[in-house]
This record gives structure tokens, C-alpha cells and sequence, in this order.
């Protein structure tokens, strides 16, 4: 069938829309007609080509929308579901099979190597195959995913604000919640607040941890970081020391630190920021790194560390999420700017210049 779509062609070019033709879904697929999607650091990531993604390719990897139709085999959905959209996952390797989509033996081959989980392609244009992205490609109108992807939702729930669930928020409210499970009393810094660290913080003030220090250069963040959590906000562009002040509030040192921004001195920061035994986090693309071993990591039995989508099963931690947003305990909905879908070149030009936290594209 024929879609729309935004296509990235060229290496840190604009988005450019155009039509396409959609195959049907094969084994084990679903076609899903799009409400929204999120725009994420890691699709600027790809259409920068920091992480090598084939081209042309249609990028977009937190989307939502409603089932058109079924492929063989798939009898968990069927047309008029909601569904919200998460990364690809093959589910046959021995960590699907354990229950770690995340820790996916062939996670890069069906996220970032522009083919859907059998290695095929169902984008296409005057005959030319188009590079799909996290087995969903959600800047256009219609997707084709694979049900390992998928999770369904009530349909009394504001459908379009789901998307951004399946990436950016499940990765920083993930990394607390599944991976470091701080006890009650803990103390956790986040750097960065932008969509992954706000979804750790809100994560962290559900544990709760007695000190959520929020990092940023922007104080419009630190105030929104305070009102969804955060006991402290530190603007890294007026204090001096943010290494000491992190020490100062915390007695000594936090527990947790987690890096979102992919900035390798705040990654330093992070960890020199953490006490004795203290565990800092890498969630941001960051590039080369260098610390003494003994000084930084090895003399206080640190561990620096790097989580892939917040060590998240989508499809049970989706839905722990949107309870909790029910519960009126996890409200990310506002960190969310709505853009119609014609508008995603200035939705992601707001996104960098740190605009706004959450852009988000309606297809309708």
C-alpha cells in the first residue's frame, strides 16, 4: 500500500516526506495505522549517521497507533487494537527466551541495520528497498512491526502521548526501577533533564530515595525536575564545583549517579560524584572516555555501568508505567510538545536546542 513518510536520505540532511509503498505484514506481523510518535536523541543520532544506520532509511522508533490488519500467525492482536510500539527483539536467543529483550543477541541487526527481524525489508520506493528503524520506522503513516514489538493498551487511554513510553521514558525510569532498585533513603543524581532524565527521576521519587539531585544547565528543567521529584536541582553553568556541591547535599557522596547526557565529562562527573562502592550510569551515546582506572573506579570499588532501554521487558514494564501515570505517580505526559507531523524538522530542531523536553508527531 501507499504511505507517507519522512526519509532521511543523506547524512545529517532534513527530513523529507514522500511516498512510499508499505508491504503487507509477513509472519508474525502487524500493520498499525500511526497516531503519533515520539522524536528521540537516538533517531538525531541515526540521521547524523553516529550510529551507522543503512540510507535511505525512515526513521522513528516510539510509536503508537491502531491495528489494521494481522500477518499469519499472530493471534495476541487484531484490527482496532491500541498498541504502543518498543524496540526489536528476535525472541528465540537465550536472553529473549529468559526474558531480556533488552540483552537481545541480534538487538543492533534488527534496530539499527535497517531490516525487520527475518533480515528483510517492507519499505520500498520505484522499486529502490528503504532501511527500516527499530523494526518500526513510526515517522510515517503506517508501520509495519512485528508482534515481539507491540503492547497493547486500554482504549480509554489518551493514545497518543503512549509512544514515547517504548524508548526514552522506559529507559530512564527502567534504569531505577528494574536495574538499580535504590532502597528507601537513597540518594540518586541525574545529569541531564531532558526526557530520560526526568522519566529517572519521577522513577526515583517513586521509591523514594531521600536525596534526587537533578543536574542541568537550564533552570526552566530544574524547576520542572523539582515539581516532578527532584529534592535538589544544580545548574551546572553557575556552580562552580558540581562534583562538591553533589557531596555537600549528600553527606559524603550518592549512592546513584546516572548520565543522560552522552557528554563524556559529565560521565567523569557522575562518577566522581558517587561514594565508596557508589554505581554510576551511562544512558546517553557517548563517544571515547578516559579515566584512571585506580582512582576513579578501581580505589573505591565504584562500578560504572551502561543500560540498554532501562533493562526493560516492554511488555510487562509498559504497562507498570501507565498504571502508575493512572495513579497520578508518573505524570511524563508533561514533559510532552505536540507537533503536527508536517512540522518534524522544527520538532527536532526544538528537541536540540533544548526547547522542549519531549516532541511529539501527530500523524492526524
Amino acid at each position: 500500500m501507499k504511505i507517507t513518510a519522512a526519509v532521511v536520505r543523506e547524512k545529517g540532511q532534513p527530513f523529507q516526506f514522500e511516498e512510499l509503498e508499505l508491504q503487507d505484514p509477513r509472519e508474525g506481523e502487524v500493520m498499525v495505522k500511526i497516531a503519533a510518535s515520539g522524536v528521540c536523541h537516538t533517531d538525531e543520532v541515526a540521521q547524523q549517521q553516529m550510529i551507522p544506520v543503512p540510507l535511505p532509511a525512515v526513521l522513528g522508533h516510539e510509536g503508537c497507533g491502531i491495528v489494521e490488519k494481522v500477518g499469519p500467525g499472530v493471534t495476541e492482536f487484531e484490527p482496532g487494537d491500541h498498541v504502543v510500539f518498543s524496540f526489536g527483539s528476535c525472541g528465540h536467543c537465550d536472553s529473549c527466551l529468559a526474558g531480556r529483550p533488552y540483552a537481545c543477541e541480534n538487538f543492533n541487526a534488527i534496530n539499527f541495520g535497517g531490516v525487520m527481524s527475518d533480515g528483510t525489508r517492507r519499505l520500498s520506493k520505484d522499486g529502490q528497498e528503504v532501511s527500516s528503524f527499530f523494526g518500526q520506522s513510526s515517522f510515517a503513516t503506517y508501520s509495519v512491526v512485528h508482534k515481539n514489538s507491540i503492547i497493547r493498551v486500554d482504549k480509554d487511554l489518551e493514545l497518543d502521548i503512549l509512544g514515547p513510553l517504548g524508548c526514552g521514558i522506559q529507559t530512564g525510569a527502567g534504569a531505577v526501577l528494574n536495574r538499580l532498585k535504590p532502597v528507601a533513603g537513597s540518594s540518586l543524581v541525574v545529569f541531564g533533564c531532558g526526557t530520560v532524565g526526568m522519566s529517572a527521576i519521577m522513577a526515583a521519587h517513586l521509591c523514594p530515595c531521600k536525596n534526587i539531585i537533578a543536574v542541568s544547565g537550564n533552570e526552566e528543567s530544574l524547576a520542572l525536575a523539582k515539581e516532578l521529584g527532584a529534592t535538589h536541582g544544580i545548574n551546572r553553568k553557575t556552580c562552580g564545583d558540581v562534583v562538591a556541591e553533589i557531596k555537600k547535599i549528600t553527606g559524603g557522596g550518592a549512592d546513584y549517579a546516572i548520565d543522560t547526557s552522552g557528554v563524556p565529562d559529565m560521565v567523569k562527573k557522575a562518577l566522581a560524584s558517587v561514594k565508596f562502592l557508589g554505581t554510576a550510569v551511562v544512558l546517553g551515546v557517548t563517544g571515547d572516555l578516559t579515566i584512571n582506572v585506580q582512582e576513579e573506579l578501581m580505589g573505591e570499588g565504584k562500578s560504572l555501568i551502561g543500560i540498554v532501554e532501562g533493562d526493560s521487558n516492554p511488555k510487562l514494564f509498559i504497562p507498570q508505567l501507565i498504571s502508575y501515570y493512572k495513579e497520578g505517580r508518573f505524570p511524563f505526559d508533561r514533559l510532552i510538545h505536540v507537533y503536527d507531523f508536517n512540522d518534524i524538522n522544527e520538532a527536532f530542531h526544538a528537541s536540540h536546542s533544548g526547547k522542549v523536553i519531549k516532541a511529539l508527531l501527530k500523524m492526524n
